[in-house]
């Protein structure tokens, strides 16, 4: 990532003291090109000019309430990525969803999934089953907040089946068991080993999943 700039507390305090003062201009030149390559970094695939503009937005209405406490607070740099993460990662949620509707509409499928002939029950059950085992217990989430929480566990999963310190059999006994739903006794068959087995590496393996569910969601909360 591009250096870090230095943080200048008298620039902070005169953009939150006036929110139309003249060294915005200073500030998108001392943090954009920051910005620009944690975005490079960490979500190549979006449009990083959108959500480097939404970010901005969200500190210009953030400033006047923004108190600069380092050894409380921490550092304003992570305060802006942080902010910066946030709205990418509801750009990301934002763009899977519309690529969602997209592919159910190109298979008959009303965008609200009420006809769920192009999609088996087999695969979509399972689906909540790993949402409903990640999500905080006794929380009751809106549509929005279920969908948002679907978009951390499938990025989350995805980083877990990308971990190769994990070996190869475990992360399919996990893929297959929790995700698709599949049978402990047919996937302990398919594998050779034991329906004990299959357990202990469900159990495993789960709290590594919500563990990075939790970082994402904490990232994402800002």
């Amino acid at each position: 990532m591009a250096n870090i700039p230095t943080t200048s507390t008298t620039l902070l305090r005169d953009l939150a003291n006036d929110s139309q003062h003249a060294r915005w201009s200073e500030f998108v030149t001392r943090y954009r090109p920051m910005m620009e390559a944690f975005m490079r970094e960490r979500f190549p695939s979006l449009d990083a000019d959108d959500v480097i503009q939404e970010t901005l937005i969200a500190v210009w209405a953030a400033l006047p309430s923004y108190r600069y406490v380092p050894e409380e607070k921490g550092y304003f740099h992570n305060y802006l990525t942080g902010i910066l993460r946030n709205k990418a990662l509801r750009q990301l949620h934002k763009e899977q969803r519309q690529a969602e509707i997209a592919e159910k509409v190109r298979e008959g499928v009303p965008p609200d999934g009420r006809a769920r002939s192009a999609v088996s029950p087999e695969r979509s059950e399972p689906r909540k089953r790993s949402l409903e085992v990640c999500a905080p217990q006794g929380v009751i989430q809106s549509a929005d907040e279920q969908a948002w929480r679907e978009t951390l566990v499938e990025i989350a999963l995805r980083q877990l089946m990308n971990d190769e310190s994990i070996q190869s059999r475990t992360r399919q006994v996990f893929l297959r068991v929790v995700v698709n739903g599949e049978k402990p006794e047919d996937v302990a068959a398919a594998f050779g080993i034991t329906c004990n087995g299959v357990y202990l590496i469900k159990n495993r393996m789960m709290p590594r999943l919500q563990k990075i569910v939790a970082a994402l969601e904490k990232a994402g909360n800002i």
